[in-house]
């Protein structure tokens, strides 16, 4: 029996303990405080793409610390990060473990624009010449879909989507607008990124705004964005949402969604509707997946060769 073994080598789990240790010293020599909050939540997460790991005591595993951060910052923090191990039902694969490592932090004079830059200075700092010369790229959304598809992501009807889809060999499957949009990224122009570079994409649809703000237009956007290393997502960001009636409606929205697919909706988190109500700063944060970027850095074909234990051995 080997099961008792680690997954990753112990070159591996050097590399390990040198981004850990890299990571707090960019933040250190950036000002930046770490912070540390809980694990075990009252809430579990409302997004329906999201699936919560509740425990035998009524309580749940968290997802990320954004609204622990986000109750730091409403309380005067200013710019913080945290470091530490997040859960997710359901999520296992060769980029995936249900217990994986996330970088989180919050910028409270940066817009997104400009976060993304410090999100590529880490990237840099943390590769140690890895990925120096690799080239960055910055595309909107709908600039990408033009770019891939020939199409506009904002405008684009569903028979549109399917019809792109179509000609890439993915029959119609009945999808709604959205999920056709999600579809085509991670099934068409993700796997055509190029494979070493760093590739921004930012302004994603209104109604992919998650956590952060809309910009109000002709067509309206999320001022988010996604960070590709190579074909790999590896960070998320947001201009955040400061606004407790608007996140109220979304938290709702999400849970009708959920009932629509036959989930079960989540309790708010109150706490953090109620940081936003005392007053949020205006802020720009961003998740990003150590294991990932351990991945890349460590060139590993899967997950579990930079973790030394995944779920399958536990």
């Amino acid at each position: 029996m080997t099961d008792w073994q680690p997954t990753a080598s112990r070159k591996h789990l050097q590399a390990r303990a040198r981004v850990l240790q890299d990571i707090r010293s960019y933040f250190s020599d950036q000002g930046v405080l770490e912070v540390e909050t809980h694990h075990l939540a009252q809430t579990g997460n409302t997004d329906p793409e999201i699936q919560s790991i509740r425990t035998a005591g009524g309580g749940y595993l968290r997802t990320s610390p954004e609204f622990a951060l986000k109750r730091l910052l409403a309380a005067g923090s200013g710019d913080i990060f945290e470091l530490g191990r997040v859960f997710r039902a359901g999520e296992s694969g060769r980029h995936h473990n249900p217990e994986f490592t996330l970088l989180e932090w919050y910028r409270t004079t940066f817009g997104y624009h400009r976060l993304m830059d410090e999100v590529a200075a880490l990237v840099l700092y943390c590769g140690h010449g890895k990925f120096n010369q690799w080239p960055q790229q910055r595309l909107s959304y709908s600039e990408l879909f033009n770019r891939h598809l020939g199409l506009d992501p904002i405008s684009a009807g569903i028979h549109e989507l399917a019809g792109a889809a179509a000609q890439h060999g993915i029959g119609d499957i009945g999808l709604g607008r959205r999920q056709w949009l999600d579809l085509l990224l991670s099934h068409v122009i993700q796997p055509a990124l190029p494979g070493h570079c760093l590739t921004f994409v930012y302004d994603y649809p209104a109604d992919q705004a998650a956590l952060a703000k809309i910009r109000q237009g002709t067509a309206p956007v999320a001022e988010r964005f996604e960070l590709y290393l190579g074909r790999m997502e590896l960070a998320n960001g947001y201009q955040e949402l400061t606004d407790a009636a608007e996140q109220q409606r979304r938290f709702e929205d999400e849970n009708a969604q959920r009932e629509k697919h036959g989930k079960p909706a989540c309790s708010m988190d109150n706490q953090v509707l109620a940081a936003l109500a005392h007053g949020l700063p205006e802020c720009a944060g961003v998740a990003l997946g150590v294991d990932r970027l351990l991945m890349a850095i460590c060139a590993a074909d899967s997950i579990s060769e930079v973790i030394a234990f995944p779920f399958s051995r536990t």
